[in-house]
C-alpha cells in the first residue's frame, strides 16, 4: 500500500512558528512503524514558512506581501527538513526533498520527470517530504496550500490512501466552535454532500496555515475522483496513521473513492482550480461536450454568471443545473454577454467563437 500523508502548518508549528519537536517526533515515530510492515509513506508538509518565523525576526506574526513569504519559506525549508531527516535517522529511514508547483501537474513531460522521480525515491526505499515550491512559485498560479497538492501526488504515485491530518478531529455536521454538541460525519460517500460541505467550509483554520476545512473537503473530492480513500484526521490522535491505513471505524472522516479515475490535468482543471464564474449552455451544446468531445461554442451559451477573465477557469452548467464541465474560458465574461446578446437575437447564426477548446475541458463524470 502506498500512503500520502499530508501534515499542515498548524500540526507541527507553535502559534510563533517555532517548529514542535515533539509533533514532528511523533509523526515521524508512525510514519516509520507503517513502513516496517511493508507500507510506502509519501509525505507533505506545510509548516515552512512557519519555521522561518523566528529565524528572521518576525515573532509577532506574518507578513502579508507575497515576496517576504517566500524568503521565509527558503529559510524555513532547510530548518524543516534537517528535522525531519534527525527523526528519521533514528529509525534508520531516508528523506528526500521534493518541491513542486501547479506547472507540474498540468505540463506533462514535468508530470512525467516528477512521478518519476517520486517512484524511485519509494523504490530505493527513500521517505519523500514534499511541499509546495513557495520560494519561487508564481503568485499568480500557485495554490497556496498544500492540501491540493497532496491530493495531485496521491493521484500521481496510485496512492491508495490519502491521510489530511489537522488539528481537529475530522468533518463535523456544523462548526463545532458555535455548535458544541455537533457530531462527527464518519464517512462521506455522497459527491453531492461532498461539495455542499466544500461550499459551506470555511477558510484558513488558523493564522499559520493556510488550508482550512475547504482545501480539506476540496482535496479529497480531487483524491476521491482519482480513485483514492481519504481521512481527514487530528494529528494528535495516537497511532492516526496506523490506524487509518487499517480502516479503523473511529479514525477522523473518510471519503470514499469514485470508481472512475480522472486525468491529472483533468483533475487539476476540474477541482484544484476555484471557478471564477459560471456559464450555462443548452442541451445541444452539452451533447457535443459530453458526448463527441467537442470544444464549447458560443452559440450554445445562454447565459453566464460572474465576472471572469480570458483564461480563468468556469463552471459549465447544463440546462438542469448541474455542472458537467470545467475549464478555462477564451473570452471575457463581457465578451460572453455580447455573443449571448448576438445569437438570441438572430444577429449571428452560421458562425460560432471557441469559448472552450476542448482539450482544456474537464467533463466531470456523473456519479
Amino acid at each position: 500500500m502506498t500512503v500520502v500523508v499530508k501534515i499542515g502548518t498548524s500540526s507541527i508549528t507553535e502559534a510563533d512558528g517555532t517548529i514542535k519537536s515533539e509533533a514532528i517526533h511523533k509523526l515521524t515515530s508512525e510514519i516509520a512503524a507503517v513502513i516496517a510492515t511493508g507500507q510506502q509513506v509519501v509525505v507533505v508538509s506545510s509548516g515552512a514558512i512557519g519555521a522561518g518565523l523566528p529565524v528572521l525576526g518576525f515573532e509577532q506574526g506574518w507578513p502579508k506581501d507575497s515576496v517576504t513569504l517566500q524568503a521565509l519559506s527558503a529559510v524555513g525549508q532547510s530548518r524543516l527538513m534537517a528535522l525531519y531527516q534527525r527523526n528519521l535517522d533514528s529509525f534508520g529511514l531516508i528523506c528526500g526533498q521534493v518541491l513542486l508547483v501547479p506547472r507540474d501537474f498540468l505540463e506533462r513531460a514535468q508530470y512525467l520527470h516528477a512521478q518519476h522521480t517520486l517512484n524511485k525515491l519509494l523504490e530505493l526505499g527513500v521517505v519523500p517530504i514534499v511541499n509546495e515550491n513557495d520560494a519561487v512559485a508564481d503568485d499568480a498560479i500557485r495554490w497556496g496550500d498544500n492540501d491540493r497538492i497532496a491530493a495531485l501526488v496521491a493521484h500521481m504515485v496510485r496512492a491508495d490512501l490519502l491521510l489530511l491530518l489537522t488539528d481537529i478531529a475530522g468533518v463535523y455536521e456544523a462548526d463545532p466552535r458555535s455548535h458544541p454538541d455537533v457530531q462527527i460525519i464518519p464517512e462521506i460517500n455522497d459527491m453531492s454532500l461532498l461539495d455542499e460541505l466544500v461550499s459551506k467550509a470555511g477558510g484558513a483554520g488558523s493564522s499559520r496555515g493556510s488550508g482550512g476545512m475547504a482545501s480539506k473537503l476540496a482535496a479529497a473530492r480531487i483524491a476521491s475522483w482519482s480513485g483514492v480513500r481519504t481521512v481527514i484526521a487530528s494529528a494528535d490522535r495516537s497511532q492516526v496513521l496506523a490506524d487509518a491505513v487499517a480502516q479503523a471505524c473511529d479514525v477522523g472522516t473518510t471519503v470514499v473513492p469514485q470508481p472512475h479515475r480522472l486525468s491529472a490535468r483533468k483533475l487539476w482543471l476540474g477541482f484544484a482550480v476555484p471557478p471564477s464564474g459560471i456559464i450555462w449552455v443548452d442541451t445541444g451544446a452539452q451533447r457535443a461536450v459530453v458526448e463527441r468531445g467537442a470544444s464549447l461554442l458560443s452559440v450554445g451559451v445562454t447565459d453566464h454568471e460572474g465576472d471572469f477573465k480570458a483564461g480563468d477557469t468556469v463552471e459549465v452548467r447544463g440546462p438542469d443545473g448541474e455542472t458537467f464541465a470545467r475549464g478555462p474560458v477564451e473570452v471575457s465574461a463581457a465578451e460572453i454577454r455580447s455573443l449571448v446578446e448576438l445569437h438570441s437575437s438572430e444577429q449571428i447564426s452560421s458562425s460560432s467563437l471557441e469559448v472552450i477548446h476542448r482539450d482544456f475541458l474537464a467533463v466531470l463524470p456523473q456519479p
